[in-house]
């Protein structure tokens, strides 16, 4: 499976000393999410809908 080629940027919420999550919103219907530590390894990949509920979910 070929990934499209996602544009991260560093959450906001990310802590100062480097445990820092990157998100890549720029693949319509997709949020992909990366460790910036390990920018070669793992993505894990949302539907725009997952996404969604996940986040709400949090907001709880």
């Amino acid at each position: 499976m070929t990934l499209p080629r996602f544009e991260f940027r560093k959450s906001s919420r990310s802590n100062p000393t480097g445990e820092c999550v990157e998100v890549a919103l720029n693949v319509p219907g997709t949020v992909a999410l990366r460790d910036s530590k390990a920018e070669s390894g793992p993505v894990v990949v949302f539907g725009a809908g997952a996404w969604a509920g996940f986040v709400r979910e949090l907001a709880r």
